[in-house]
């Protein structure tokens, strides 16, 4: 039996955050997009598609998707070193994996599209916020996509399966201690875009994570299309 019973914030185990998403948030951007779970906050602004320089680097068969993702220097309790650091990069290149599986490449060839995903406020599962602001942002950018897609975070608290963790589940101890298993699916073809684990699980605990997190980015795409479609009628 689990020693985790019961969650920190008293949320179901299959229950996310308060979920908050504004779009157009930043004016000068092509398409920009504010998504939150609870007090993770992340923005996403996207520029392009537009020509790439220099031209030795253009592709003329598809475009170039490149993200770059940070965490802010007042985003955590303990002041962030300002600018890229290991982690950052790290989760700039799966990001930009898992976008370019959506991104519909082929259709502007010589071309490059910036998304730049920014976390103004921290509390764990900073990676799938960003790239459901990213979705967003693209979609308001009017680049062609072959689908969306939506994220989502799934602990393992000793022997217990919790949908959205946040920072006092990345830290816990007891048991077994934590796993952290950030998921993004493919919105029509449910392909999983993106996998990443830190910590422990066995085979069959994998497989049912990845059922919790394939339902709850179900419900998560199609807030994001409300969102987007209240934005159109806008």
């Amino acid at each position: 039996m689990s020693k985790y019973t019961k969650r920190f914030d008293g949320r179901k185990f299959d229950e996310t955050r308060k979920i908050k998403i504004e779009l157009d948030i930043i004016p000068n951007a092509d398409g920009s997009a504010l998504f939150a779970f609870g007090d993770t906050i992340a923005m996403a602004a996207v520029y392009g598609p537009k020509q790439l320089h220099p031209q030795h680097m253009q592709n003329p068969s598809k475009g170039i998707l490149r993200v770059k993702y940070d965490m802010m220097s007042f985003s955590v309790t303990e002041r962030k070193k300002p600018g890229p650091n290991r982690r950052g990069m790290e989760i700039s290149k799966v990001s930009e994996w898992a976008l370019a599986d959506i991104v519909d490449l082929d259709s502007f060839p010589n071309t490059v599209v910036d998304v730049h995903i920014m976390i103004p406020q921290a509390n764990a599962s900073t990676r799938v916020a960003g790239l459901n602001a990213a979705v967003l942002a693209l979609a308001r950018a009017g680049v062609p996509m072959k689908e969306m897609a939506a994220a989502v975070s799934i602990g393992k608290m000793d022997k217990t399966l919790v949908v959205d963790v946040i920072k006092e589940e990345e830290d816990y101890e007891e048991g077994e201690g934590a796993t952290d298993i950030a998921f993004c699916f493919g919105s029509r073809s449910k392909k999983v875009l993106l996998t990443q684990l830190d910590g422990k699980i066995s085979p069959a605990e994998l497989k049912e994570a990845m059922k919790l997190g394939e339902q709850a980015c179900s419900k998560i795409y199609e807030m994001l299309k409300d969102a987007l479609k209240k934005g159109v009628e806008k």
